[in-house]
């Protein structure tokens, strides 16, 4: 199992903060099928302010090509992404790969 950590910006408004918060709060079970069908086993999202941070912990047969290949295929993910694109902000740095950016690990306590 591996970890990854990634960031992102929510477009600074209170409404549009609370109204993403309420989408993930009842997430469409085809998006929850299609994270799971990745090979992702935890999937959890953070917020402070308009940024986000989301852990996601995923089996050895996970790859991120696979991953946006499927969602590419997917109209559904492609609906749920087109409608989180309302909220959402790419943080600064992203370039224009996507929205959410891969964190770097900076600290392990254990090592």
């Amino acid at each position: 199992m591996r970890r990854y950590a990634l960031g992102l910006d929510l477009v600074d408004d209170p409404q549009l903060i609370a109204e993403y918060e309420a989408h993930h709060r009842s997430v469409w079970p085809e998006i929850k099928a299609s994270i799971i069908g990745a090979d992702v086993l935890v999937m959890d999202i953070y917020r402070f302010g308009n940024r986000l941070f989301m852990i996601m912990e995923v089996s050895d047969d996970f790859s991120f090509e696979r991953k946006a290949d499927m969602d590419l295929r997917n109209p559904k993910v492609q609906e749920w992404e087109q409608l989180m694109w309302k909220y959402q902000s790419a943080i600064p740095g992203a370039g224009s790969e996507g929205k959410w950016v891969l964190m770097e690990k900076i600290f392990d306590l254990n090592k």
